[in-house]
């Protein structure tokens, strides 16, 4: 299923009704609450729910999934995650750009981010919201085993000077303990590889997207605190106007 984010839960319900299995791109539901009667359905009609978390089966995700595991139990390790994936106009003239159909920058581009990111550090216990606007959001995770400091926009301006001036359009970096992770390359295959897990039954189910689900929704709903001590320092980048404002 690869339509509007609002629709997703109206749709699902759809094909699990007619005995249809569902395979979901993200986000799965826009709100956490959303999750439960899902559930009910799927218990009900004997179907099963799938969503697409392709970024669990990247190579290098997996790796650094392996070391943060095998690590000792208390140890904490400081993340900084920056995101920018370059959108024109026609994103503000789209459902996507309305928040209500869309759930925003954090849900519509970082909701995998977001489940990666708990997948291999562990649950919440911490959100802090440094920036949150109509082409960016940022602010600070704490989570079980890591301090994250987290960027991501749409704005081309955003990217690095470096990656501009090679007409780049996306930039992706993940820093741990200062270094930088490998993670420009293998993205091409991985819907191809979610697709075949769920056919060998190793699909990712509702309690596996429920805590990214619920992250983004407490992203787009909590106040911004404008003081940005500590925060990603993207978010201290100037702010533009909303093009269509």
């Amino acid at each position: 299923m690869c339509s509007p984010n609002y629709l997703h839960d109206a749709h699902i319900r759809f094909a699990l009704r007619y005995g249809a299995d569902v395979i979901c791109e993200k986000p799965l539901v826009l709100n956490p609450w959303n999750i439960d009667p899902l559930q009910e359905m799927e218990n009900e009609t004997g179907q099963k729910i799938y969503n697409i978390l392709q970024l669990r089966l990247h190579h290098s995700i997996i790796a650094l999934k392996e070391k943060i595991d095998n690590a000792p139990e208390q140890q904490k390790f400081d993340i900084d995650l920056t995101y920018i994936t370059s959108r024109g106009l026609w994103y503000y003239a789209s459902w996507k750009g309305n928040p209500e159909k869309s759930g925003g920058i954090a849900t519509n581009i970082g909701i995998h981010f977001f489940d990666m990111l708990i997948w291999i550090f562990g649950g919440v216990e911490e959100n802090t919201v440094h920036v949150h606007t109509h082409d960016r959001a940022g602010g600070i995770l704490r989570l079980h085993k890591a301090n994250i400091r987290w960027f991501m926009s749409i704005n081309p301006d955003m990217l690095p000077e470096e990656v501009r001036n090679a007409g780049g359009r996306t930039y992706r970096s993940i820093r741990l303990q200062g270094e930088e992770i490998d993670f420009s390359e293998g993205f091409t295959a991985l819907h191809s590889d979610s697709y075949t897990h769920i056919l060998m039954g190793k699909g990712f189910t509702l309690e596996d997207v429920r805590p990214s689900i619920e992250l983004a929704y407490n992203v787009r709903t909590s106040p911004v605190i404008e003081t940005k001590q500590g925060a990603h320092p993207f978010c201290e980048k100037p702010q533009g106007k909303h093009p269509f404002h």
